[in-house]
């Protein structure tokens, strides 16, 4: 009898140990032959799942988006008051700070050596910021989407700004910062 196959299992089972290769080696830089090399698959294997190795982050970034998103909402209570909204929204971010710098990361790695005029990689990337976005205005009750921005902007400069490694001179910068952001938006 022929082994029965759960074909959206073994796809996410493959996806979530290819974070690690892009990590490893940057988008740019990795083909899909090591892709596959490094799920110990076959590239026949990986073709039948996933038509390149765009299509193999576009799926990834989706699959992280969705679960952090989900993640997020099933630990995180319902708030009082912005103020508490926004500290368990800003310690979420704390404790997944590393895991959100590296995918910023590629995210920026994915946009450089893709084709940067083609309309589809912009409306992806553009796609889940729309749904980081909806999903922070909703937990939040923020019907300002000028100040969501604020918040995921000040976010993705933290991230950034590690380059200069703040957080190794001062680990208490982090936190601190993420402090300033609360006092900042509930003193509006």
């Amino acid at each position: 009898m022929p082994k029965v196959v759960d074909r959206d299992r073994y796809r996410r089972e493959l996806l979530s140990h290819c974070l690690e290769l892009f990590a490893e080696r940057g988008y740019g830089s990795i083909t899909m032959r090591q892709i596959a090399e490094g799920l110990d698959v076959s590239t026949g294997t990986l073709y039948h799942y996933f038509p390149s190795k765009e299509g193999i982050f576009m799926q990834l970034v989706q699959e992280l988006c969705e679960r952090d998103i989900a993640e997020f909402l099933d630990r995180a209570p319902v708030g009082e008051s912005l103020r508490e909204r926004l500290q368990l929204v800003t310690e979420f971010f704390r404790q997944h700070f590393q895991h959100y710098q590296q995918q910023l990361f590629l995210w920026i790695d994915f946009y450089q050596h893709g084709q940067r005029h083609e309309i589809d990689d912009r409306e992806f990337l553009n796609g889940l910021w729309q749904r980081i976005r909806d999903s922070l205005a909703a937990y939040l009750q923020e019907s300002n989407p000028d100040r969501v921005d604020f918040i995921l902007t000040f976010m993705d400069g933290m991230l950034l700004h590690c380059i200069y490694e703040r957080d190794r001179e001062d680990p208490t910068w982090i936190t601190r910062q993420l402090d300033l952001l609360v006092q900042l938006l509930d003193a509006d």
